[in-house]
């Protein structure tokens, strides 16, 4: 049971710790900001596989903004800056 306990404790701090799509698509506006000097502190805070590497790429997230906006296409973009910075 105390294990049972200890893991769903680390979900919850691992869950408090993911951005929603909304936040990434914030983080993704500032990042491409030609004006952000911190772009580059912004990939690296979200180069963790339980930030921007949670989503799967559903687009559940571009289907149900009320704004009409794509947060799912940013996340991609977000990834792709990430790759690009490796090679």
């Amino acid at each position: 049971m105390r294990v049972l306990l200890d893991q769903l404790s680390q979900l919850l701090v691992e869950q408090r710790s993911v951005p929603g799509p909304a936040a990434l698509l914030a983080a993704y506006r500032w990042i491409v900001d030609s004006r952000d000097e911190a772009a580059g502190e912004r990939l690296d805070q979200l180069e963790d596989p339980f930030r921007l590497y949670r989503c799967h790429t559903i687009m559940n997230c571009t289907e149900a903004c009320p704004k009409d906006l794509n947060p799912a296409r940013a996340i991609s973009e977000i990834k792709q800056l990430l790759a690009q910075r490796r090679h």
